[in-house]
């Protein structure tokens, strides 16, 4: 029945769906799920190349969707294009983050294969001494101010690319990662070479 509609019908449908979503009708999410889940898993599959993981970005977009509907133009584009943006954005975070995890795994891997050879083991012991009392001094850091270094630095993730994710201005997020740095080195002067 979908592709007997012309492109103006399912237009039409599409912001009568959206304007349901508006106003917080959950069955309009089941329908905007049954409309396009498809599609948008076709599209994520191309990109993480993980059936578990293309359906975990439809449902973040469709979440996504529920969450940020009113942002919707339809002047800039069609419900459909809206979506397939969203996708294509969240799966490229999904590889941009285990491409962080994986690279973090390994450099784990081989710290740990070279400590169990190394003859060196208090030296090791300081590094790990050192890393605890970074990661005391970043539980100290005020919330928000951790959210945006643990974004940054354990995500890889950039500025913009965070104030997108966390829907704050670009302008918070700098002032904030320059305020934990400021207080990470404060706190950490002594070690602050071997720590950062």
């Amino acid at each position: 029945m979908e592709q007997e509609l012309s492109a103006i019908e399912r237009a039409a449908r599409d912001r009568a769906l959206v304007a349901r979503l508006v106003g917080g009708d959950e069955d309009a999410l089941s329908e905007l799920y049954d409309r396009y889940s498809s599609m948008l898993f076709a599209l994520a599959s191309r990109f993480v190349h993980r059936p578990q993981e293309a359906e975990d970005v439809v449902q973040e977009v469709l979440l996504q969707a529920w969450r940020q509907v009113e942002r919707y133009d339809p002047e800039r584009s069609s419900v459909a294009t809206w979506l397939v943006m969203m996708t294509r954005s969240r799966a490229i975070d999904r590889i941009r983050n285990r491409n962080v995890v994986d690279r973090t795994l390994a450099a784990a891997q081989k710290e740990e294969k070279r400590t169990h050879e190394s003859p060196e083991g208090g030296r090791n012991v300081l590094q790990q001494e050192r890393a605890a009392r970074l990661q005391s001094e970043l539980a100290l850091l005020p919330p928000e101010q951790r959210r945006v270094l643990e974004l940054a630095f354990f995500s890889g993730m950039t500025q913009r690319e965070i104030a997108a994710e966390t829907e704050i201005p670009l302008g918070t997020v700098k002032t904030r990662t320059l305020l934990a740095m400021r207080k990470l080195r404060a706190a950490l002067q002594d070690d602050l070479g071997d720590l950062l």
